[in-house]
């Protein structure tokens, strides 16, 4: 059974292939235009190459060329159609036709992203034509071309020679969405300009809120650490102070003491010479008064000696305890 089919499909190959052979060149150039009519482009390119490739007049090669470069343009095949449609405009005559494959030349070079050399060509076609519609669609790439390379108000310009001057084109409507579409695009800008430059002027107040702090930080550690040194000054003054008035106090008991040990010792009966004119009774009150005035001739008793010596120990005490103090805040201050 599949045998069957398969020869009955070989043989409606053959048949079909006989009967393509058998058709004139001409006859094959209204059939591929019959495709492209109808939207079978792979269809329409392979009779119209059958046509470019069997017939002898370079007339029909041309014009199947022609219809070839339309087709793969339509198909996709872009850059087939720009190297069939550069071949037709080498050989071709500048009639209307030929102009009008330039404005499909241009349209293959507009989705090969190839804009700058379209829209000179664009241009060209636009000033040859007298077609309003044409001229419209002819502007209207070239605003599509200004607008892929972001040369926005230039293309804004372009669409709104349309709307102006060919209101009642086929384009006018895409033209409109287009200059709509435009502003948009322009408020979009610069709303992100905006937003970079808002971003750009806060990392620069963030940047100058740390370079300020770190600032602040840095002077409260120098003035910390001056009234440290201030603090430390004034303490070591008091302490030396408060040692030399201990040491004027010391030598003052030391000077007392040397005083009360080199005074020789005086009995108190030499004071009072001996006298017959007294009688006894005043005679006993003349040895009595010196006794009771004995510190006002200068002598220590044992008591204010042990008292000047207690001081003197005292002192030495204080003077210890205060080199120590002071030896401590010397060492604090080489730490830090």
């Amino acid at each position: 059974m599949v045998s069957k089919r398969n020869a009955l499909f070989m043989l409606l190959a053959v048949v079909f292939c006989g009967i393509v052979a058998a058709q004139t060149p001409k006859e094959l150039l209204e059939k591929g235009l019959e495709y492209y009519r109808d939207g079978k482009w792979q269809d329409a390119v392979l009779t119209l190459r059958r046509v470019q490739t069997t017939a002898d007049d370079m007339a029909l090669k041309n014009e199947a060329l022609y219809w070839i470069s339309l087709s793969e343009l339509f198909a996709g095949s872009y850059d087939a159609a720009l190297q069939d449609v550069e071949a037709y405009l080498k050989n071709a005559q500048k009639d209307s036709k030929y102009y009008e494959a330039m404005y499909n030349k241009a349209r293959i070079l507009f989705y090969l992203n190839q804009f700058d050399g379209a829209i000179p060509i664009f241009k060209t076609y636009a000033d040859v034509v007298q077609d309003a519609n044409r001229k419209a669609s002819a502007y209207y790439w070239i605003g599509e071309c200004l607008f892929a390379l972001g040369r926005l108000d230039d293309a804004r310009n372009t669409f709104s020679i349309i709307t102006e001057k060919y209101p009642q084109s086929s384009k006018f409507e895409a033209a409109s969405y287009r200059i709509a579409l435009v502003d948009q695009k322009k408020i979009e800008s610069e709303l992100l300009n905006l937003l970079k430059w808002s971003h750009e002027e806060s990392l620069r107040t963030v940047e100058e809120y740390q370079r300020r702090e770190r600032s602040y930080e840095q002077a409260i550690l120098a003035y910390q650490k001056r009234i440290a040194e201030m603090l430390k000054d004034t303490h070591l003054a008091d302490l030396e102070k408060e040692n030399k008035a201990l040491k004027q106090k010391l030598a003052e008991a030391e000077a007392a003491l040397a005083t009360a040990s080199l005074q020789p010792v005086q009995s108190t009966a030499a004071a009072v010479p001996p006298t017959e004119t007294v009688t006894s009774q005043p005679q006993t009150k003349a040895i009595e008064q010196p006794a009771t005035e004995t510190p006002s001739t200068g002598k220590l008793s044992q008591e204010q000696i042990n008292k000047l010596l207690a001081l003197k120990a005292q002192a030495l005490e204080l003077q210890k305890l205060l080199l120590n103090r002071l030896a401590a805040s010397a060492n604090q201050g080489e730490k830090k």
